[in-house]
């Protein structure tokens, strides 16, 4: 080869050195010709993920906001001293594989306060149209008032937290406008995390506005205390709507539950379970929760509808109880008011239990007790239609004449004009309490359709 040629080819290898330049197309220096990719520059930086995995304990005061989602692997607890400040329209995930759970220990508070047009929602972290029950824990409230168990008990569910004290008054934060959705797990049989789990939770906490919906377990259930609450919704729960144990006597105002016919829990489902103790032990403080102002409704949409047969009862009342509910509807279950063993008949008896004011309607049986007891079904029914006390009972749910309250995707529950739900309420006797809003309708609904805005019929398909 000739000196000239060698030359011309030394000249020549420098074009074949790679052509520096942005090679993206969405970048606003795209360079087509580039082969070599470098320096592209955007309009607007590309978003980073607005997802915070929260893997350890809140050890101090802590704020989530609404321009994040929050993702709770495994037990997350808020520790004594440190406060949770949740903001409105915040959306917190439960990580199913961990099944994440948040526990606010004794002296711990969370502040969740959403509005109407912005609640706070807990839901599960799988996709649209995948969620189930289940797929996370839940919320666990633990404070120092009163119960009836010995010492420190541990709340169920597997956490390590204890609950209970002396302080009745105790505060452990505030929920408003708040959703908890596909919650509510089983570690093991009676060691449940429940969509909200209320553990000797004192009367100083503010509860208003809750919706659980597609709960694993209970959609909630309280452990001794004394917290009171207003706006309670239980959306297609898997066990009880609202479980009550262990000395709790907080009051209860508008609380409501619809159920999904096909969806019940081996160990039987109902709308009320109420216990003094697991033994019906005379432990006090006694579980004295006193509601008013209920609507129920079951599985059963009229006498043609399939449900699942582990169905059982809209309220059970057992175990040396002395919950106490007036002014309320419960419709649709095979059973409605099974008051269970002699302790719970006799404290109906001397006015301890307390049912007034109500109407069953729709149900295969209205009252039932078990066989062998102190009282056989003469003795319920005389007891039910003491004079003045202006409980009913309707063979048809259409009786109601409420809009649409069994329909699972779109339900209205307001009362039609002409209901008999929109008159008869009493508030006189242990119920003439400030607490208690002196409305003249029974049941959660007079005119106004308290859960609009807020509430969701569709979590399974909303986009989070």
């Amino acid at each position: 080869m000739s000196l000239l040629l060698l030359s011309a080819v030394a000249v020549a290898l420098p074009a074949c050195k790679k052509k520096e330049g942005c090679t993206d197309p969405t970048a606003t220096n795209y360079d087509p010709d580039a082969d070599k990719d470098c320096c592209c520059e955007y309009a607007t930086p590309p978003p980073a993920s607005n997802v915070i995995e929260v893997t350890t304990n809140i050890t101090s005061n802590t704020n989530w906001t609404n321009d994040h989602v929050y993702l709770l692997k495994g037990f997350i607890y808020v520790d004594d001293g440190a406060t949770l400040d949740i903001q409105e329209g915040t959306v917190i995930k439960g990580d199913k594989p961990t099944k994440g759970t948040l526990i606010v220990r004794r002296g711990g508070k969370l502040m969740a306060e959403g509005t109407s047009s912005q609640p706070i929602v807990f839901t599960s972290n799988q996709p649209a149209g995948s969620r189930d029950y289940g797929d996370w824990g839940g919320i666990i409230l633990c404070g120092r008032a009163p119960h009836n168990q010995p010492a420190d008990p541990t709340i169920e569910g597997g956490p390590d937290a204890q609950y209970g004290g002396t302080d009745a008054n105790d505060n452990s934060g505030t929920l408003k406008y708040v959703r908890i959705e596909f919650c509510g797990i089983a570690f093991q049989p009676n060691q449940e995390i429940n969509g909200l789990t209320l553990g000797a939770v004192g009367s100083g906490t503010v509860l208003e506005n809750i919706q659980v919906s597609y709960s694993g377990d209970d959609s909630y259930e309280w452990f001794g205390g004394t917290v009171n609450a207003k706006n309670l919704i239980a959306f297609r729960g898997w066990d009880d709507d609202f479980d009550q144990d262990f000395g709790w006597q907080g009051k209860v105002q508008f609380a409501m539950s619809l159920r999904d016919p096909n969806i019940a829990d081996q160990s039987s489902s109902n709308g009320f379970e109420c216990d003094n103790d697991a033994a019906g032990n005379s432990a006090a403080p006694y579980s004295q929760g006193t509601w008013s102002n209920v609507s129920i409704f079951g599985p059963k949409a009229d006498a043609s509808t399939t449900f699942n047969d582990q169905y059982k009862r809209a309220l059970h009342l057992r175990r040396n109880t002395q919950t106490r509910v007036v002014n309320s509807v419960f419709a649709g279950y095979p059973t409605g008011l099974y008051i269970d063993g002699n302790s719970t008949q006799a404290n109906a008896t001397n006015g301890d239990l307390m049912f007034r004011n109500n109407v069953l309607s729709g149900m295969g049986t209205a009252l039932d007790v078990p066989s062998g007891q102190t009282w056989d079904q003469t003795g319920i029914t005389t007891w039910f239609n003491t004079s003045g006390w202006n409980n009913m009972i309707y063979t048809n749910n259409s009786e109601l004449q409420v809009a649409n309250a069994f329909n699972l995707t779109s339900p209205n529950f307001l009362p039609n004009s002409g209901s008999p739900l929109l008159s008869g309420a009493d508030f006189s006797g242990p119920y003439a309490d400030s607490f208690f809003e002196n409305v003249s309708f029974r049941g959660a609904f007079g005119t106004t359709n308290w859960t609009a805005g807020w509430a969701n019929w569709d979590p399974q398909n909303t986009a989070y």
